[in-house]
């Protein structure tokens, strides 16, 4: 069975990225989105990368995103927090002092599942991540960790396959529905 490239053309990945890249607080900060150089190294690919259209990256701070990842729909990756101290009317705190802000990097084969949120105080994604659909990420995971959960936790880790593992997960019988009367 031959699969179709999951991974974008250029002219897919900026209209995608036109799409997902917003500048929310410009008038305080205005990072800028970085490809990684190894997102455009692989033979017979223009790109080896997959961001959707419909996630948000907040660019209120700069973004790097690494080879192989994978943002899915709906993800919100923020790079910005409100300041949320003291009693007085939080817009006036905002109209006065901004919002705090920091840069974001994100590995190699990083996989962000539909609907996570990464939350302002997660700097760095390590290589081999994968962040469950859903999640709310709120502290930085080790490499090749697997979080999910609201407040994201880790769950798993991504290891190595034995010979022959992979086959035999493909080889296994799957579900399917009854035939309909």
């Amino acid at each position: 069975m031959e699969f179709r490239a999951t991974t974008l053309t250029r002219k897919q990945l900026d209209e995608s990225l036109a799409r997902a890249v917003r500048y929310p607080h410009r008038h305080v900060h205005k990072g800028k989105l970085r490809l990684h150089p190894d997102v455009f190294s692989t033979p017979g690919r223009e790109t080896n990368i997959l961001v959707s259209r419909f996630a948000l990256l907040d660019c209120t701070g700069s973004i790097e995103l690494g080879p192989w990842c994978n943002i899915a729909a709906r993800s919100r990756i923020y790079t910005h927090d409100h300041i949320h101290l003291g009693r007085r009317p939080l817009l006036a705190l905002e109209e006065q002092h901004g919002v705090v802000w920091q840069d974001k990097k994100i590995g190699a084969d990083v996989w962000v599942h539909d609907g996570a949120i990464i939350l302002f105080q997660v700097t760095c994604i390590p290589d081999g991540v994968v962040i469950g659909a859903g999640s709310v990420l709120t502290k930085t995971p080790g490499p090749w960790e697997i979080w999910a959960g609201n407040p994201a936790r880790k769950i798993g880790e991504r290891r190595p396959l034995e010979p022959g593992e992979l086959e035999e997960l493909l080889a296994r019988p799957r579900y399917r529905l009854p035939p309909s009367g």
